[in-house]
């Protein structure tokens, strides 16, 4: 998109690019397109935040609902931000959770305004203790008092991770991450270890009864 752009305007210029983030992608356009950049950074790359007690829970794809909606109950009214990968996932969860009894609101970037609204307003108030969101929430969103953040899907990048997480333990308070980790995304948790410098820890949920 950024390329498309820049063909359509004049060859003599001055370029200045803004982003959230400077992922390996945005680098490279960054390379291509400005000369001798000076960087200004608001603040340094995302770090982990040391209140938050990071756990992982290994389970199979077709569990994952499942062991969420058995972490939610036996969590009681503990103030929850639950992450999916798509918006349609993230939909799909919000209705699977409040038809088992779960009362929960679903925001995404497809949602207008006034639902957007509507989903933070439930949340905030306590309405519903459960916000099934997309990685659009993980930087921008401002609530306080998020007890917990479970990742039902692994994020796409190490950041997204630190983003995410970085949604609970605020203001001096304390937090706990969950990630619930399919097979399939083993990769993915070894970069985000990779990235922390340490090993997470793995568990299995007390009670769950897993598929041999």
């Amino acid at each position: 998109d950024v390329r498309r752009i820049l063909a359509l305007l004049p060859q003599k210029r001055q370029n200045l690019l803004f982003s959230a983030t400077m992922a390996p992608e945005v680098i490279k356009v960054v390379d291509s397109v400005l000369t001798d950049p000076v960087r200004v950074e608001v603040t340094p790359p995302a770090t982990p935040v040391e209140r938050v007690e990071q756990r992982v829970y290994p389970v199979c794809r077709t569990q994952k609902t499942d062991l969420l909606v058995e972490m939610l109950k036996s969590g009681g009214r503990t103030r929850t931000l639950v992450f999916t990968r798509t918006k349609h996932r993230a939909d799909r969860i919000s209705r699977q959770l409040t038809k088992r009894g779960v009362r929960s609101e679903a925001i995404h970037g497809d949602r207008s305004q006034n639902q957007r609204e509507r989903a933070l307003e439930a949340f905030k108030s306590g309405r519903s203790h459960v916000l099934v969101a997309t990685d659009v929430v993980s930087r921008g969103i401002d609530i306080d008092q998020i007890g917990c953040v479970i990742n039902y899907d692994m994020p796409n990048t190490t950041e997204d991770y630190v983003h995410r997480i970085g949604r609970t333990a605020r203001a001096g308070a304390s937090g706990t991450a969950i990630s619930l980790l399919a097979a399939e995304e083993h990769e993915t948790l070894t970069a985000i270890e990779r990235h922390l410098g340490t090993v997470l820890a793995c568990e299995d949920f007390e009670g769950f009864r897993y598929k041999e």
